[in-house]
């Protein structure tokens, strides 16, 4: 293939999506990786598909993104384990039942299908197999979850078929700009010139902005994850609550993908010949153990099969950017989804490649602008539900 008229730096499911969308508008497309497909944040998270719990920003891109989901496996003529079976936000004590009453009541003003369940027995009707620490929860019935690995993969997929180059285990080094524009993608073996550079890269994007004199603000929580082997039908929706220190769904696979809350990370990304990898500790390991089974007791019964950390790219307002990059007129920057982009991710990435097309995107991003952060007063945001 000749230069492309489109690089897409990053195979995570916003990289994927991307440059499908690139390659169905008849761009020339490349994507490189410096691991492989969903090898950091969309293979590591809880995969929820999830309007609920969202910022009212954010909003209209997961309701977007639900409307699409069901089709993706007939679009992409492959299997993503999509299920809309719903999402439980669960309440352990008083503070949290009125925390997910005002939310229920937000998302509803803001035509959300959500309901508020206000004692166990009418959450036990969702999901039997809680335990009696429940008090209440939120229920969207038109959330769900998919496999991510399969889904960023039938999106590579889709996209290679019709024409992009996909480059795993390339490193971008560095872009060169000349005059307000990208000239040069250099990586660990070659220049690649191309029209335009889309970078959605996670926890990496700063790798690629800061020797061009730009920055976004990240913190790099961690999330642990526990994946035991396969079990007997338990839960079919995905559970969450309040506070978001703990999270958890049933596989199609039947295996329980369970997570903690955002934890401070002072750890190291190590690599091995299967990418990279996150190690979460025992402590850490054993916390978020105990945190679901105290909601769904089954899974101390369970057997452990993967034990992994996951890193986020947390903006100080929990909220994505997808903007042209100041000063580089041909470079789009899709990062900072703070643990939660995958639902999303078939909508952000045709609309970051939307403006790489140099086309009016279909939905609202001002909230997700680059010069944002510029502001003196920089918030931090209280993460909701990761995945």
């Amino acid at each position: 293939m000749s230069a492309p008229d489109v690089l897409v730096i990053g195979a995570g499911i916003t990289g994927a999506a991307a440059a499908l969308a690139l390659t169905e508008a008849g761009a020339r497309v490349e994507i490189v990786d410096r691991y492989g497909p969903a090898a950091m944040a969309s293979g590591w998270t809880l995969a929820g598909v999830r309007q609920s719990g969202r910022h009212a920003a954010e909003l209209p891109l997961a309701r977007a993104a639900v409307a699409l989901w069901p089709e993706l496996d007939r679009r992409l003529e492959a299997d993503t384990g999509y299920r809309q079976h719903g999402n439980l936000r669960l309440a352990r004590d008083a503070r949290e039942v009125e925390t997910l009453k005002a939310l229920v009541a937000e998302q509803k003003a803001a035509g959300l299908d959500l309901a508020f369940l206000p004692d166990l027995a009418a959450v036990r009707e969702v999901a039997p197999a809680l335990s009696s620490t429940v008090l209440a929860a939120s229920w969207c019935p038109t959330d769900g979850h998919a496999d991510p690995v399969a889904t960023v993969l039938a999106f590579l997929d889709r996209a290679e078929r019709l024409g992009a180059r996909v480059s795993m285990g390339e490193r971008i080094l560095r872009l060169e700009a000349e005059g307000g524009r990208i000239t040069e993608a250099v990586t660990d073996r070659r220049r690649i010139a191309a029209g335009a550079v889309l970078a959605a890269p996670g926890i990496f994007v700063n790798a690629v902005l800061e020797p061009l004199g730009l920055q976004i603000p990240l913190r790099r929580p961690m999330v642990t994850v526990v994946r035991t082997a396969p079990c007997a039908p338990l839960l079919r929706p995905v559970l969450g609550v309040a506070n978001a220190d703990m999270a958890a769904r049933q596989e199609v696979s039947g295996r329980l993908r369970v997570t903690s809350g955002a934890e401070v990370w002072a750890g190291a990304l190590s690599e091995t010949d299967r990418g990279p990898v996150v190690r979460p500790t025992a402590r850490r390991v054993m916390e978020t153990i105990d945190r679901v089974t105290a909601v769904l007791p089954a899974l101390a019964e369970a057997e452990v099969e993967n034990v992994w950390g996951g890193v986020l790219d947390l903006t100080p307002d929990a909220l994505p950017v997808i903007d042209r990059a100041p000063g580089c007129d041909n470079l789009v920057v899709a990062a900072g989804f703070s643990g939660h982009g995958f639902g999303i991710g078939p909508v952000t990435g045709p609309l970051a490649a939307d403006i790489a097309l140099g086309r009016r995107p279909a939905l609202a991003l001002e909230a997700f602008r680059f010069d944002r952060f510029s502001k003196s007063a920089r918030q931090e945001a209280e993460l909701t539900l990761h995945g």
